[in-house]
């Protein structure tokens, strides 16, 4: 399994950089975890073809996660031409959030024919499922988005991948990073904790319960970006746009 961080910004682009977006390489099959707003912008910026992406994983329905998919579906039937069939699997409300969506940046578009295969399916969280060969176990956690904000365990049979999606503290955190071989963890502030969200004073009095062999963090506002240097003296990772990583 490959990861690269294609974009590890908050909501605001705090630091210049962009929404959040992970691509996730494994078993020939390449999938996004998350697709924030600024996602096909990023994409294309590092050169990697939309039409290369099998498909999309959303922790949650904010816009800084899946906001970027009306503008996909439409590059891909416009644009790209895309044939190949697209997945897209979120927590429940994703097909009507999608819709949504669709409709508010692009009227009656969610009514297109679609010239390409397109599956959107909605996991239920604490469910175990299988999303392009790839095993997914979500867990939902404290972060209000109209609909389940969850954290997401992701496997190909070899290597486990576990993010937390967006959320404040939660012990639910603790078994979905057990055992990973990487665990994405959001820290957005660094000694607020603010509703919904971590910060990383917080998260240090917190490490000892995680069992995951490395620990990233991404989704940092101003705060935490200027405290990088003492998250990696914690032996933590930090993410950032263009990272590429074998997990």
């Amino acid at each position: 399994m490959r990861l690269t961080v294609i974009g590890s910004g908050d909501a605001f682009g705090s630091g210049g950089r962009f929404n959040t977006c992970f691509m996730v390489e494994a078993r020939e099959r390449t999938v996004l975890l998350d697709c924030g707003a600024s996602s096909l912008v990023a994409l294309k910026a590092r050169g990697i073809d939309p039409n290369a992406i099998d498909g999309v994983i959303l922790s949650h329905l904010h816009g800084d996660h899946f906001g970027a998919l009306p503008f996909m579906l439409l590059d891909a039937q416009f644009l790209s031409r895309r044939e190949r069939p697209l997945a897209i699997a979120g927590p429940p409300g994703t097909r009507d959030r999608l819709n949504a969506a669709c409709e508010a940046f692009f009227p009656r578009s969610s009514k297109t024919s679609w010239k390409f295969p397109l599956e959107v399916s909605e996991i239920t969280p604490n469910v175990p499922d299988e999303v392009l060969g790839l095993a997914i176990r979500t867990t939902e956690v404290l972060h209000a988005s109209g609909a389940p904000s969850t954290a997401v365990r992701l496997s190909d049979g070899r290597s486990m991948l576990a993010y937390s999606g967006d959320t404040e503290w939660t012990d639910a955190l603790i078994p979905v990073a057990d055992g990973a071989d990487l665990f994405i963890i959001e820290c957005y502030d660094y000694d607020r904790d603010l509703t919904g969200h971590m910060s990383f004073v917080t998260l240090k009095t917190k490490l000892p319960m995680f069992r995951a062999k490395r620990i990233m963090l991404t989704h940092m506002n101003p705060t935490m970006l200027a405290h990088q240097d003492e998250a990696r003296a914690a032996g933590l990772m930090v993410a950032h746009d263009g990272l590429a990583v074998e997990i």
